[in-house]
């Protein structure tokens, strides 16, 4: 289905966010493992390093994995990618993701330089314009306006965010060795407050 998805705008020309990309790369990775499993590929190679094993994921009517909903984890169980993050793509003295392709992903674009491969940056601080990202995403793709925007005016240009639903974060600071993972189920939340509030930044 995603493969066969009509292009609605000029690469390079719009930023829209949605799961089309990742469903692609999974269907991608899988015919290049010849058909292997591609979670188990990533087990073999990413998160059982990590300690995290049998990994629940969400998947499709024909059991492909969704790689866009993420996985179940503990707060502790996610850290451990913001470590593997602040390491340079290191973890307990292990190298498990090459340092120059880990880096790629927190590359913005020139139509939205907060946004790299699946990560959030704060990049623009602190002279950018602060953005509730999760609002803005429900916005029609076609009025969002992504320049000169972050995520904290009050937090380290270096930092990145994970951004799932219902405000789950995974907040990665690599300026301050910090990594801090928040959980929640809705609700009220702001980012860029909680972050002031976090690093002692509130006035």
């Amino acid at each position: 289905m995603a493969i066969g998805l009509p292009s609605v705008a000029e690469p390079g020309s719009a930023f829209i966010y949605g799961p089309s990309h990742l469903q692609i790369f999974s269907e991608l990775l899988r015919r290049k493992l010849g058909g292997r499993s591609v979670i188990s590929y990533f087990e073999a190679h990413v998160s059982n390093r990590l300690g995290l094993h049998d990994l629940k994921y969400k998947k499709d009517a024909r059991g492909n994995p969704l790689p866009a909903t993420g996985f179940e984890l503990t707060a502790r169980e996610w850290a451990r990618l913001g470590e593997l993050i602040i390491g340079n793509g290191n973890y307990h003295r292990r190298q498990i993701v090459p340092s120059n392709l880990l880096r790629e992903a927190f590359v913005g674009s020139q139509v939205n330089p907060a946004y790299g491969l699946t990560f959030w940056l704060n990049q623009q601080a602190p002279n950018g314009r602060e953005a509730d990202m999760e609002r803005m995403l429900d916005s029609p793709w076609q009025n969002a306006q992504w320049s000169g925007v972050c995520i904290c005016k009050d937090a380290p240009a270096d930092m990145v965010e994970a951004l799932g639903s219902h405000y789950q974060r995974l907040f990665i600071i690599p300026s301050l060795k910090a990594v801090i993972v928040r959980q929640g189920s809705g609700g009220n939340f702001s980012d860029a407050q909680f972050l002031r509030l976090v690093l002692g930044r509130v006035e």
